[in-house]
């Protein structure tokens, strides 16, 4: 059974803000940090992302209707600075999954496969690296479904995160693909 087709577009700070704002402040978004934050708080956040050199949000649309939103970085200069020895290809990823009334069995999965296609679609990408909260159990397991590898757990300001590789080969055996 087909789920769908996925596109990835670039986010846009101000129109997208209150969709965003309904996303990160439903409940279900717990581990995004954001429950509480107004609508300006939204708009500053991501205009802050658009304006940085090493970090980008984009929206991901499930057959043209938007359902969740992606963030990369370039975890030399954001997220993990000091907590772990980048290496050349690296790149960091955040997801989220927009809340839904009407949930489709492997939805997040196939979200979190259509991410890690984007983000291995650069040539330049070598490895994905995460870092959710050790108590985000079903991130963890999505997480290592499409082939992440739990390191170690680390200290960040906001939370104590369990830090993560995926490498292409790793992504695609994940996938069953032969490399």
């Amino acid at each position: 059974m087909s789920i769908g087709t996925f596109t990835i577009r670039a986010l846009d700070p101000l129109r997208d803000a209150e969709l965003l704002h309904r996303w990160v402040t439903d409940p279900k978004a717990a581990f995004w940090m954001m429950q509480d934050a107004k609508l300006q708080d939204v708009e500053r956040e991501y205009m802050r992302i658009a304006a940085h050199e090493h970090h980008q949000a984009f929206l991901g649309l499930h057959d043209g209707e938007p359902a969740f939103l992606m963030e990369s970085y370039d975890p030399r200069y954001v997220e993990l600075v000091g907590l772990y020895e980048p290496e050349p290809g690296d790149v960091g990823m955040h997801f989220l999954v927009a809340p839904t009334d009407r949930p489709i069995h492997g939805f997040t999965k196939a979200v979190i496969t259509a991410v890690m296609d984007e983000l291995f679609a650069d040539p330049r990408t070598r490895r994905v690296v995460v870092e959710p909260d050790v108590g985000n159990k079903a991130v963890h397991a999505l997480n290592e479904a499409v082939g992440f590898v739990p390191v170690r757990e680390i200290d960040k300001p906001e939370k104590r995160a369990l830090l993560s590789f995926c490498t292409r080969e790793d992504f695609l055996a994940a996938r069953g693909v032969a490399v």
